[in-house]
């Protein structure tokens, strides 16, 4: 590059005009910037709000409600087997047989060969034993229901976990955008600062130069922060079903100093609560049920049927009816079903094992996510307590390096590693907080107990 063009590019003047057409920009932009995010500012909500909103509108949290109602069905159509079955019948039937008139000779004529036969009748059908099979699908249905509730506890508490930790997320990109935006603005009163006293002749072109590309690389952290939280926002309406596609979150990250349970207290805890694992054990006495239900397919199976109706022959230019009913106990026997039976009950035998190796591994998954949730919560405690003074004593160490460089004892380069660590410190405590929040509510979820302290 020619010196004299060097010159000019990097002169006061030309400095001083770039900064006099770089803040009216920059206000532009700011105005156009406010005007768009207060014209599409989404809802906001409070944690409970979005909780209260989660339990009526999740999507995971409607499908098990629904399969609760599906239980509820499945256990009336089970019970109906206990009780009485009636039906109401009515026929028409007309006959025309001219088969045996060669029978008859000169007679055939008083012989009718056409009859009509109307019936009605209502029917009642009551099972008095099935060996155990009506006692064992009733008492299945009725485990079922229990397991429907304990799938829909799980559910609620699903959302309550993904909700909060979307909740935390959108406040801790909102700090994250806001530290960003503080460290632009830094930089941009640096650059500023850099201006005024290249006009004093205390600064050269370069310390000039080197402020605004600060200034210019500063702006993509912005940029990125801002539009995570938006994503953070869309993932928030998306865990609560809204159809507005955003909502920011209403609160503060703040992590309170709270008592931690023991392992052995909260694995307790959870083996007692968790409804998962008592969705489990009740699946498993389901399968019991359903071996009784099969090992009865070829046992003696006592019913009560009786009927009662009228019925009605007309023949000929004959009319007769009358009153009919019937009553009887009837007892069914299969004694050779060709081995049907055996497999059925192998198979439910073979299901009720693997309900119980389901259940036993799931107790120790239970075991291990405790154990991390435990470790989680005091990993990111101890954080939190190890952050809660940096902050200031950077924010101390920055506003020290500002004035040794306004004096003219410390280097750009302090002020500028004074400056990360402080960003550093404010990013590190978020996230720690948001951590420590998050891993509390996923405590609670590993214990069973979230939303039901």
């Amino acid at each position: 590059m020619r010196p004299d063009i060097h010159r000019r590019i990097a002169s006061p003047r030309a400095s001083r005009r770039g900064a006099l057409l770089a803040i009216p920009l920059s206000l532009v932009l700011g105005w156009t910037c406010a005007a768009a995010a207060q014209e599409a500012a989404p809802r906001s909500v409070t944690l409970d709000e979005a909780l209260a909103i989660a339990m009526d509108h999740n999507r995971d949290v409607q499908k098990a409600a629904e399969y609760q109602k599906w239980v509820r069905g499945k256990y009336v159509e089970e019970r109906s087997a206990a009780l009485p079955q009636f039906t109401i019948t009515g026929s028409q039937m007309r006959q025309h047989d001219e088969s045996q008139r060669g029978l008859y000779g000169d007679f055939a004529e008083l012989f009718p060969v056409q009859q009509d036969i109307r019936s009605g009748e209502v029917g009642m059908t009551q099972a008095l034993y099935t060996w155990g099979q009506v006692g064992a699908a009733i008492r299945a249905a009725k485990v079922g229901m229990k397991s429907a509730e304990e799938g829909l506890r799980l559910s609620r508490q699903a959302a309550r976990r993904d909700v909060t930790a979307a909740f935390y997320d959108v406040l801790l990109a909102k700090d994250l955008a806001a530290i960003a935006r503080d460290t632009l603005a830094q930089k941009e009163r640096h650059y500023e600062e850099a201006v005024k006293k290249q006009e004093l002749g205390t600064a050269t072109d370069y310390d000039v130069l080197a402020a605004r590309v600060a200034v210019e690389n500063a702006r993509p952290a912005v940029i990125r922060s801002e539009s995570a939280v938006k994503t953070a926002r869309q993932n928030l309406a998306f865990v609560l079903a809204d159809p507005s596609g955003e909502l920011d979150a209403d609160g503060a990250l703040e992590a309170r100093p709270e008592e931690l349970p023991s392992y052995a207290s909260a694995l307790e805890t959870a083996k007692a609560n968790r409804p998962d694992l008592k969705d489990l054990a009740l699946r498993t006495e389901v399968r019991r049920e359903l071996v009784k239900i099969a090992a009865a397919g070829d046992k003696p199976r006592l019913d009560f049927r009786a009927a009662y109706g009228t019925r009605k022959f007309l023949v000929g230019d004959l009319d007769s009816h009358g009153r009919t009913w019937n009553a009887g106990v009837y007892l069914s026997f299969p004694v050779f079903d060709g081995l049907r039976t055996r497999g059925r009950v192998i198979q439910a035998r073979s299901d009720l094992t693997t309900a119980q190796i389901e259940e036993a591994k799931a107790s120790d998954a239970a075991a291990l996510e405790v154990r991390t949730a435990v470790d989680a919560v005091r990993a990111n405690a101890s954080v939190v307590s190890a952050l809660s003074g940096t902050v200031d004593q950077a924010a101390r160490l920055l506003e020290m390096a500002e004035k040794g460089y306004e004096y003219g004892v410390k280097t750009k380069l302090d002020v500028d590693d004074a400056q990360l660590n402080l960003a550093a410190a404010k990013g590190n405590l978020a996230t720690a907080v948001r951590d420590t929040l998050v891993a509390r509510t996923n405590l609670a979820f590993a214990t069973g107990t979230l939303g039901e302290e």
